[in-house]
Parts: structure tokens; sequence; C-alpha cells
């Protein structure tokens, strides 16, 4: 794979992260990483940590998929890795993305650690990483990565309101598999605390449901505010 000066990309859509973004970025002002957070219009201090971290910051609508293509579309790297802001990733991540990525047409992910105790966590833990695995089904909370080229070849995120990750997951399948890298982010566990691992289970399970079965992504989208609020 030919190399530009920045050999990875790293995009990071933000909507008020003050709390968990500055650990994100903590160490990934590298010369041959381009850090880019794309925010949609955060009220706290996400858009001034970013800078301060060294990120090159961009404001659009508040719509993860609409920030992450937004991002790819001014990222100069020929790996472009999208990354939760509240995800922090492993050490050697970098090289390992590198000797996976001989090719213009690698895509993968990691596997899941969620930083918060309780063996409930645990076994989300261990299920998000076998369905990884033994699905080839890993989601936007395990920092996926691709080459900047098959990004563009499956058209980038879906502008949808809600499982853009699956469906884009989905038509990188089409491509070829997914490597899943044995290493592990650490994503906050704020989500499972505030509404309990039972209930935020259940909650994301009925959403692929009712996308499977055709429900609008705008419904799933209410669905998921009303649970994550609630």
């Amino acid at each position: 794979m030919q190399l530009n000066s920045y050999v990875i990309s790293i995009i990071i859509p933000t909507l008020n992260e003050e709390g968990y973004l500055q650990a994100t970025l903590a160490g990934l002002n590298q010369p041959e990483l381009e850090l880019i957070v794309v925010d949609g219009g955060s009220c706290d201090q996400t858009v001034l940590i970013a800078g301060d971290c060294g990120a090159k910051v961009f404001i659009t609508s508040p719509c993860r998929a609409i920030q992450l293509n937004y991002g790819a579309r001014q990222a100069k790297g020929n790996i472009l890795l999208f990354l939760h802001g509240d995800t922090i990733l492993p050490q050697g991540f970098k090289e390992l993305i590198l000797d996976t990525c001989r090719s213009t047409s690698c895509a993968g992910a990691f596997e899941l650690a969620i930083n918060s105790p309780g063996p409930g966590l645990r076994l989300i833990e261990k299920a998000v990483n076998l369905r990884s695995r033994w699905l080839n089904m890993p989601y936007g909370d395990q920092a996926l990565f691709m080459s900047a080229k098959l990004f563009r070849q499956v058209g980038g995120f879906p502008e949808l309101p809600i499982m853009e990750d699956y469906v884009l997951v989905k038509k990188l399948r089409k491509k070829n598999n997914l490597y899943i890298l044995p290493l592990a982010v650490s994503t906050s566990g704020r989500r499972w605390n505030k509404l309990g691992v039972f209930r935020t289970t259940l909650i994301n399970q009925l959403i692929i449901i009712g996308y499977l079965l055709g429900i609008s992504l705008h419904v799933l989208a209410g669905f998921y505010r009303i649970g994550k609020n609630g």
C-alpha cells in the first residue's frame, strides 16, 4: 500500500464528550496519525479539548453518520479508523493495523472491553467478541478501520439516523472478511451503568430486530433516545 505522510486518519464524531475525549485522544498526537474530530454542536468543552489535544476540528449536523463521512472526506490517510469519543485504543494498535492492512481492500475492528466492573458486563464483552469473530459482525464501538479506497468503494456510512455501522459492516462483508484484531479497545460503560445490562441489551436487540423487520429508522432512533435518556 502506498503511504501518505499520514498513514492512519482517526475520525471521531463527538457531541458533548468533554468527560471522555481527553482520555480518548491521549497519546494519539503522533507524526503518522491524523486526528480528526467532527463535532455535532457540543455545548460543553468538547471542541476546545479536541483542539488542545492536536486534533483537526470540524462542525457538522448532529448525526453520527454525517459526521463520520465528513471526517473521511477531510482525511489524508491511507487507512481510516473510526473511533467513538469515549473509547480508548490499545497500546500497539498502529503497528497491528499496519501489519494487517497490506492490501488496499483491508477492513477490521478490535475486540471490546467495557471500562466498568461487574459480571454482567464481562458477559457482554464475551458475547460481543464471539459475535465479532464467529459472525464477522463488529459494531462501531469496536473502532472500525478500513483502507480509504475500500471506504469509498462501499459508499461510506449510509447517512441514517441509526444503524449506520451495522449497514456499513454488512457492505464490507460482501467485499471480504473483516479482521478482528487480538487487542481490545476500552469503551465507557456509562450506558450500561445508567440503564442496566439487561435493559441496555434488550433495547439494542429490539432495534436490530426492528431494523430487520423494516420499521422506520426514525422511529427506532427515537426509541433509542428514549432508552438512552430514560
